[in-house]
């Protein structure tokens, strides 16, 4: 299940988030420069889980990385599950 919440990017947190509730989900990532984000964290609080927002955040940053040109370091082992499935399932399709 996904809410509809707007995802808001503050490049100078480096950060994407979204606020459902009083709470923050976010997934924080490095600009390493040469057109490259790390995209090291993504958090999403215990009453929050369950409801998509990590693979929401994952899809919104990895688009904004894609529509930019950059490369994506997954340092994040959840991005890094992410990209993988994203990657079979497009190899089925």
């Amino acid at each position: 299940m996904s809410l509809d919440v707007p995802i808001i990017h503050d490049p100078a947190a480096k950060q994407f988030y979204m606020t459902v509730n009083g709470s923050r989900a976010y997934l924080a990532y490095m600009d390493l420069g040469k057109q490259t984000l790390d995209i090291y964290r993504t958090f999403v609080p215990d009453e929050l889980r369950g409801r998509g927002l990590a693979a929401q955040l994952a899809e919104h940053a990895l688009r904004y990385a894609d529509a930019r040109g950059y490369t994506v370091i997954p340092s994040c082992s959840y991005v890094e599950r992410y990209m993988q499935r994203d990657s079979e399932q497009r190899g089925r399709a």
